[in-house]
């Protein structure tokens, strides 16, 4: 049994720890929190952890494996590095670290100690981006033209990172899972509308190779809480609606596909449009597996940790989400100027 502590137990820690203590080869040692309040509710539901204050109690305490740090995201960096120095195998909380040049540390502080370093990506784990990806790995949208997602709701703010680090980075994760295209370029632009707080929406263009394109829409100050990512393709089209409460995916067999002709491609316009099909075919969902995402990342962790194998988001997909999240900083506060990421990419 792999023993696990869990950095954090207030906004997203309870749900960590609960599948800690529910997935098959783990085990939950111990809980770390600076609210007393947190401390006496992780106490009263499992009393057979370890309860402390201090982090630095279980990165100290040999009954512990591994960490899973569910933190606010400045404090990811120093709680990971030390739990690596101590032989600790580590789960980081979304996004890995505040940082590229921070997480480029951690990957190769894990990869000196051989131990497993992974990001919670947590819809990376869920039935219906399995199956988006096994969709597009295997042809059936062709070749991609678009990805184009809603991501908005009233809240939760965040006091340390704005909208972008808090709701972009889940469709930075998809994208970098889902698609082979390597984002070239990206474009901000947004807003903070509550004094003190950082910018709490957003506009997002990532510029992929092979021509497709990212259009990312990110809002704290939503009244409608949306999830909706749509995925166009030369062949097929997706629509991925997190909030349905079944058939997530739906898979059109819809398009547009130009006629073979022996005009020229100047020809006049009337002549371009007559040349248009529109295919309108059958719409389909995919059986999609209902076992919890966040369950079923915790047991591939205690797997990786167990056969030493390299995790589906490992440190290597932080460090590409937290590349394009700082080149998206740097656009926003250039007023949506595209900001070149190959020479960011070779500084981390």
């Amino acid at each position: 049994m792999i023993g696990i502590g869990v950095v954090g137990y207030g906004y997203w820690g309870p749900n960590l720890a609960r599948c800690v203590s529910e997935a098959e080869g783990s085990r939950l040692a111990g809980i770390a929190d600076l609210s007393p309040q947190a401390r006496k509710r992780a106490a009263a539901r499992y009393p057979a952890a370890r309860i402390e204050e201090q982090w630095q109690s279980l990165v100290a305490d040999p009954a512990i494996d591994a960490l899973i740090v569910a933190t606010p995201t400045r404090w990811h960096f120093e709680i990971a590095l030390a739990a690596l120095r101590a032989g600790k195998h580590v789960l980081i909380e979304k996004p890995i670290a505040s940082s590229a040049r921070e997480a480029g540390i951690l990957i190769e502080e894990a990869a000196r100690r051989g131990l497993t370093l992974m990001v919670d990506h947590t819809f990376v784990y869920t039935g219906a981006v399995q199956k988006i990806r096994e969709l597009v790995s295997e042809g059936a949208v062709g070749d991609i033209y678009y990805y184009d997602s809603t991501r908005i709701n009233l809240g939760l703010f965040q006091s340390d990172v704005n909208v972008i680090w808090d709701l972009a980075v889940h469709d930075l994760a998809i994208l970098d899972y889902v698609l082979d295209a390597r984002p070239l370029a990206v474009s901000a632009t947004g807003a903070g509308h509550i004094k003190g707080s950082p910018e709490n929406m957003a506009h997002i263009t990532l510029y992929l190779e092979g021509g497709a394109t990212a259009y990312l829409n990110v809002n704290w100050l939503a009244p409608v809480k949306i999830r909706r990512t749509l995925i166009g393709g030369s062949r097929r089209m997706i629509v991925y609606d997190d909030v349905e409460p079944s058939e997530k995916v739906k898979v059109y067999d819809r398009g547009v596909s130009v006629a073979e002709t022996s005009e020229s491609p100047e020809a006049p316009d009337e002549i371009r449009r007559l040349l248009l099909n529109y295919r309108m075919g059958d719409v389909w969902a995919p059986q999609l597996s209902v076992k919890e995402a966040l369950l079923t990342e915790i047991e591939h962790f205690v797997d990786c940790i167990e056969q030493g194998k390299a995790p589906m988001t490992g440190g290597a997909s932080g460090l590409h989400v937290v590349t394009l999240l700082e080149g998206a900083s740097q656009s926003l506060k250039r007023r949506g100027h595209p900001v070149e990421l190959v020479g960011m990419r070779q500084a981390s």
